[in-house]
């Protein structure tokens, strides 16, 4: 009954309706619950580093303590996807989706009123945790709604709602010093305002059904699964049969040769690109002062805000664009390879760390191609290589390993700009972009243009009774 729906897979008519169907507003709605998510994620992990920059002075922090707040909630990030990643193959998507988004409004609000370090660094931990649950659950939720030829543009969507976040912070930033507001309000102003996104798709998230691949894969309810694609696409699959499949169980384990080969390059190369990546975003205002010592703080808000709106941004909307026309691992090796470029470039030039305009435009280079690289796939790829019931541990772990590389690099960047220096720091990056080539090439696969069962090496368990017809209106 079931046909051929990209290379070499045969699926379930269910599945082919959601493979096949236009993309619709049922779609839009759940890459809007899911991107709101990712604005507050984007706003709250980067706007940390203007934060300390204004409280260095008034609570007096120390390096380390500086380091500390600026990376915590990257290492509690870690946490919140495994937790939420396992919770997702063991409880389902619909039970958890929406309780990370809560924690992260919690931590943001609380994190506004902490009196002094160790509060605020302790509801640090609490965002991080809502953060790191939201990677892991907003990724699989939209890939397993998503149709096979557009999955990547809806996915890299509600990631690509980051790059407002990170618009966000320094707008909100400027805005509030440029206005006389004092530091000491200020601050609790830019941290607790990054609750607002987040607490208004609350409900959206709560109330969101289960996925079709999920009740069909996992609970091998046909009733349920035939009336959630009806949502979706606006067909009726008629049923035939009883209620409940015989499917068997997928067994599918990470530890499997080849998905552990792919757990290997989503991780690594996430792991990666955030050393990057946070590296010199949480650290943009040091970097930048480093760059121009005598600039002011607001100086170097805007500055930084000009690169994000420039060179960032419109590298986010590129991959969204060509992430199904020229495949999600292109996107990936080049754009890391133009990191590599780009940092060693700043690091062995003699003369250009320290030349502002020079810097700025390859620093600037640098993070259109991180957008337009691997910052999106990195978040695309691991919902698609992993089966249905290890799909959500497979992107928490990936999304923990973006999350520890990310705590290291914005951990360490602050120690090594004082003993490496800017151009040391640049060095750095460059081998560890030159890396992340390397490990996209070797470790894995293209899943454009292919169904999500087909992707993720998915066994289909028997073939349906089920026929996909228009529904009436």
């Amino acid at each position: 009954m079931s046909e051929r729906n990209g290379p070499g897979a045969s699926v379930s008519p269910l599945y082919e309706a959601l493979d096949e169907a236009p993309v619709n507003s049922r779609h839009w709605l759940t890459v809007l619950t899911a991107g709101m998510g990712f604005f507050t994620d984007a706003y709250d992990l980067f706007i940390i580093g203007t934060v300390t920059a204004i409280l260095t002075p008034i609570w007096h922090l120390s390096t380390g303590e500086l380091s500390l707040l600026n990376s915590i909630s990257l290492l509690a990030a870690v946490a919140g996807a495994l937790l939420f990643g396992k919770l997702m193959d063991r409880l389902g998507r619909k039970a958890v989706y929406g309780i990370e988004i809560i924690l992260l409004v919690l931590g943001a609000v609380a994190s506004a009123f902490s009196p002094n370090f160790a509060v605020l660094f302790a509801f640090r931990i609490l965002v991080g945790i809502g953060v790191g649950g939201d990677y892991a659950t907003s990724a699989v939720i939209t890939t397993e709604y998503a149709n096979r030829k557009n999955r990547g543009k809806l996915v890299g969507t509600v990631f690509a709602m980051q790059g407002f976040g990170l618009l966000a912070g320094p707008a909100v930033a400027a805005i509030l010093l440029g206005s006389g507001v004092s530091h000491a309000l200020a601050w609790r102003l830019m941290l607790g305002l990054g609750a607002i996104p987040a607490a208004s798709v609350i409900y959206l998230r709560r109330r969101i059904r289960e996925t079709p691949r999920y009740t069909l894969a996992i609970d091998g309810d046909v009733a349920t699964t035939a009336e959630t694609v009806q949502w979706t696409t606006g067909k009726t699959p008629a049923v035939k049969g009883t209620a409940t499949s015989s499917l068997r169980p997928l067994r599918a384990k990470l530890t499997d040769k080849t998905f552990l080969t792919r757990l290997i390059g989503t991780a690594g190369s996430w792991f990666l690109l955030d050393v990057a990546f946070y590296g010199n975003s949480v650290s943009s205002p040091l970097i930048l002062k480093a760059l121009q010592p005598k600039a002011t703080l607001l100086d170097n808000i805007l500055i930084a805000g000009a690169i994000f709106l420039v060179f960032a941004l419109p590298g986010y909307w590129m991959s969204v664009w060509l992430m199904d026309k020229i495949g999600r691992k292109r996107i990936q090796w080049q754009g890391f390879l133009v990191m590599a470029l780009a940092f060693a470039a700043i690091a062995l030039i003699p003369g250009l760390a320290k030349n502002a305009w020079a810097f700025l435009i390859l620093f600037g280079i640098s993070y259109f191609f991180i957008e337009f690289g691997p910052n999106v796939t990195t978040f695309v790829y691991p919902g698609e290589v992993f089966p249905t019931n290890i799909r959500g541990l497979g992107d928490g772990i990936s999304a923990g390993g973006g999350k520890t590389g990310a705590f290291l690099g914005a951990l360490l960047v602050p120690t090594l700009l004082k003993t490496v220096h800017l151009s040391g720091v640049m060095g750095i990056m460059a081998g560890v972009s030159l890396i992340g080539v390397l490990l996209t090439l070797v470790a894995l696969p293209e899943p454009m243009g292919q169904n999500l069962e087909a992707a993720s090496s998915e066994e289909p368990s028997e073939e349906l009774g089920l026929e996909p017809t228009q529904a009436a209106g």
